[in-house]
């Protein structure tokens, strides 16, 4: 990784612009969708999901298989894209505001308050561009902070829909009771307008200034529903599937054992509709050669609850809320003009911090002084570079969620990957290269490894003063 001298913790000390040249600058668009899992793609395997616009994407740049978010739920990976900044440093470790830990027997830690907004004091990679003279854009799901901590108040001029909510306040159709996103029209689908408003902006720009234009859709995430372009499509194509597989127990939960939901598919599409209108507004504006495109999801797809979510992210394990690679790996695809090559995979694990410092390297903005990052650019793998460095990832999650995930930590190093379970007191090790889906837990026979791991886990959770689960004195073990 280039321009940063790290820590263990990942403090940057140093820091310049690659960028010398005085010719154009990049322009930035970065689609952040809601919930969408690794396995949602037909490029990333779904036969039964339809992405051609996302499709055709991939095939013109670089198609992540090792792409992850920083928690797996929604606000601490926003955090730490718009920061560059680890949830844990930034103190926002759970969605906000969270769920209650209910002081009784069925809980055995209490509930851990974390920040509730992103700190005004960060960063933010609107800011940083901002300042270098681009202009902001941002439509959609914001779920960092609600009025005095809008976009508005994190570097972005313009702010489209985007508040404290985790979903649509009301439904993805109008009235849709949005203060920041007065509807047109009865029935207005949200993910159409966030498309609409994206593309006026960049018809509408001011042409002689860089631009950061971030659409952050709503979309999949829950209430699912339906987009009648095309759920009687799935719906008929739902009724050719032949076999039918058994939900999957998770400790606590069930997982979905297949992808086979119409409405969740619809949904799908809608994001790959938005995709494909954005992409063609680029090329009618003549920007393909001057723009990056960023394309991500925030956590893995929901496929773990009490009775099993609404899509499934095999040959992953579990999914959103959880730790499992399910939860935690997502869709990342990346063009940009001059670097990436079409068609490209990249397996070199990348984490949702690595987005800040990577922008600004391609926009020649040299990165904040004194700022303690955690993320690396990533425009060596996009130029097809292989890492010589071993890359150590680490989630820390001591929340309980919905999902019926309960607190507990995880580190990958290499191929590596370690997962702790706080209320169960107990450990799991996989090797990822041999056992993607996390099937065989190796604890016993890699002992030394998985005591190295751990090691390296909890000094990296004391060096960053992660705020850890305190006991429950109303807890009576299972």
């Amino acid at each position: 990784m280039q321009n940063t001298l790290l820590t263990l913790c990942g403090i940057l000390m140093i820091a310049s612009p690659l960028r010398a040249d005085s010719g154009p600058k990049m322009n930035f668009v970065f689609v952040l969708i809601d919930d969408l899992g690794w396995a949602d793609l037909s490029c990333y395997g779904s036969t039964y999901h339809e992405t051609p616009n996302l499709d055709a994407l991939a095939k013109s740049g670089v198609r992540f298989t090792h792409g992850y978010a920083a928690c797996p739920v929604c606000s601490p990976t926003r955090a730490s894209i718009m920061t560059g900044r680890h949830p844990v440093r930034v103190d926002i470790t759970d969605w906000i505001p969270g769920q209650n830990a209910k002081q009784d027997a069925g809980h055995r830690f209490l509930q851990i308050e974390d920040r509730n907004e992103l700190p005004l004091q960060e960063v933010t990679i609107a800011e940083a561009l901002h300042d270098a003279g681009y202009q902001t854009f941002f439509a959609g799901k914001w779920h960092l902070g609600g009025a005095g901590f809008l976009p508005t108040d994190q570097g972005f001029d313009v702010n489209h829909g985007g508040g404290h909510w985790g979903q649509p306040p009301a439904g993805y159709f109008a009235p849709w009771k949005n203060d920041y996103l007065q509807e047109h029209r009865a029935g207005e689908y949200i993910t159409e307008r966030l498309t609409e408003e994206s593309v006026a902006f960049l018809k509408g720009r001011d042409q002689s200034r860089p631009f950061l234009l971030f659409l952050s859709h709503y979309d999949v995430h829950t209430p699912i529903h339906k987009d009648d372009r095309h759920f009687e499509h799935f719906e008929e194509k739902r009724k050719t599937i032949d076999t039918v597989s058994s939900p999957i127990s998770e400790r606590r939960g069930t997982s979905r054992a297949q992808q086979d939901n119409a409405q969740y598919a619809s949904m799908v599409s809608a994001i790959d509709d938005s995709v494909g209108r954005i992409t063609a507004a680029i090329q009618e504006q003549g920007l393909e050669d001057s723009t990056t495109i960023i394309f991500t999801s925030d956590n893995g797809g929901l496929c773990t609850l009490r009775k099993e979510g609404p899509t499934c992210n095999l040959p992953l394990r579990s999914g959103k809320g959880w730790l499992y690679e399910g939860g935690i790996r997502v869709p990342l695809i990346v063009r940009i003009p001059g670097i990436t090559k079409a068609g490209e995979v990249c397996r070199e694990p990348v984490l949702s911090t690595d987005f800040f410092p990577t922008m600004l390297e391609l926009a020649g903005v040299a990165l904040p002084i004194d700022v303690a990052l955690d993320g690396d650019s990533i425009v060596p793998e996009l130029r097809g570079q292989k890492s010589t460095t071993t890359r150590t990832l680490v989630w820390h999650y001591p929340h309980y969620h919905g999902s019926e995930w309960t607190p507990g930590a995880a580190i990958r190093v290499g191929d590596w990957k370690l997962i702790e379970f706080y209320e169960f007191g107990d450990v799991e090790l996989y090797n990822l290269a041999t056992d993607p889906g996390e099937l065989k837990n190796l604890a016993t026979e890699e002992r030394d490894r998985l005591d190295d791991l751990r090691r390296q886990l909890h000094q990296w959770q004391e060096n960053l003063h992660a705020k850890m689960p305190q006991p429950n004195a109303a807890w009576v073990a299972e």
